[in-house]
């Protein structure tokens, strides 16, 4: 009888490799044949090595779905697990489960050498004020960073004779080592201890680097930080992070904006808010004042009657829009201002002017 890999691990045709490989460990440990010595453990064993060996294969697994079950599969040519020795793996209790289980599911193959390791990222942090902010802003930055050595171009090396095949791996970065394991004779790919996975040795190295390729230095660098930038504002600069490895890729650098307070602006995304003071007379019969914006002075229309604390819009006055055309606007709140000393004659008028409007009941 057919059997069906997805029945014998106990999992569903839609289950993830994550699901299966842990359905896998845990049934593997369970029926292993140097632990459980019941009857049909060992065949239960081999079953779930010959499932796993195809459902774990991402090419295999599609293969066997197109067939459905395992022995179409094996007249269509796919190949299951080679088969193991149920005898002689010695201590269960010694074997590394978590590694052999990582390279059963790895997807099959090892790169013949490593790679260099890339530069790291870098962040820095700029305070602009609220003005340049509005207007957009260049700013230089003084910034310590990893560098490629100037003086061997990154190899390590003192000359480029220097740089010789490493006699350990033969220049492939990578060391073999064949193991047994209770599934079979495995072969397992490292990287190189003695060139780290590069291919390549040093015989004498730079002197200015000491044969790392990499230096430390002070770079300053110019910032173009654009109108309308925030509190937070992030700026991707590629590549101008920290040198990699033999030449990898560089990392890259982020600045993030941060904001001054503002002694007469608050701001609100891209609308600005500003109390004034306006005088009795102006908020009674009406007028004209000027008002700071960030553009310089602007006039404002004060409506007779206005009361404290109205809020008035003046559009189009706040900051530009980051990711888009256009600017906010700016929202003006007007305190009246009460006179704090009076002349006899200004008393005398106020008097008369509350006579009136009592008459008139404009007051209550």
């Amino acid at each position: 009888m057919s059997k069906d890999y997805y029945d014998v691990l106990g999992v569903s045709k839609s289950s993830t490799k994550e699901e299966i490989k842990k359905a896998y460990k845990n049934l593997a440990k369970k029926y292993h044949p140097d632990i459980n010595n019941e009857d049909g453990a060992e065949q239960k064993f081999k079953d779930l090595n010959e499932a796993a060996s195809v459902l774990g294969d991402d090419a295999k697994r599609q293969q066997y779905d197109q067939f459905g079950d395992a022995e179409a599969f094996k007249r269509a040519g796919g190949q299951g697990f080679g088969g193991f020795d149920s005898g002689g793996f010695g201590d269960f209790a010694s074997f590394d489960f978590g590694d052999i289980f990582d390279q059963f599911f790895s997807g099959g193959g090892f790169r013949s050498r490593s790679r260099a390791r890339n530069g790291a990222d870098i962040r820095a942090d700029i305070e602009i004020s609220l003005e340049e902010a509005s207007s957009g802003v260049e700013k230089i930055l003084t910034l310590p960073r990893i560098e490629q050595c100037h003086s061997c171009d990154g190899s390590g090396a003192a000359t480029p004779s220097d740089l010789k095949e490493c006699s350990e791996c033969g220049g492939a970065g990578t060391s073999r080592r064949t193991q047994r394991t209770p599934f079979g004779v495995f072969t397992t790919t490292s990287t190189c201890r003695t060139c780290k996975g590069k291919g390549k040795s040093i015989t004498k190295e730079c002197k200015t680097c000491d044969g790392t390729g990499l230096i430390r230095k002070q770079r300053k660098i110019e910032i173009k930080i654009p109108a309308g930038a925030e509190e937070g504002t992030n700026l991707r600069l590629t590549g101008q992070g920290e040198a990699g490895e033999s030449g990898a890729v560089s990392g890259d650098l982020y600045i993030v904006i941060h904001i001054k307070e503002h002694d007469t602006f608050e701001r609100h995304g891209d609308d600005l808010y500003l109390k004034i003071s306006v005088l009795f007379v102006t908020a009674a019969l009406g007028g004209e004042i000027d008002v700071d914006t960030l553009g310089g002075k602007a006039k404002l229309k004060i409506p007779s009657g206005t009361q404290s604390n109205t809020v008035f819009r003046m559009r189009g006055k706040g900051i530009p829009h980051l990711h888009g055309s256009g600017k906010g606007d700016q929202h003006v709140e007007v305190v009246i201002e009460v006179p704090e000393k009076l002349s006899k004659k200004q008393k005398d008028l106020l008097k008369e002017f509350g006579k009136i409007g009592m008459k008139k009941g404009l007051f209550s």
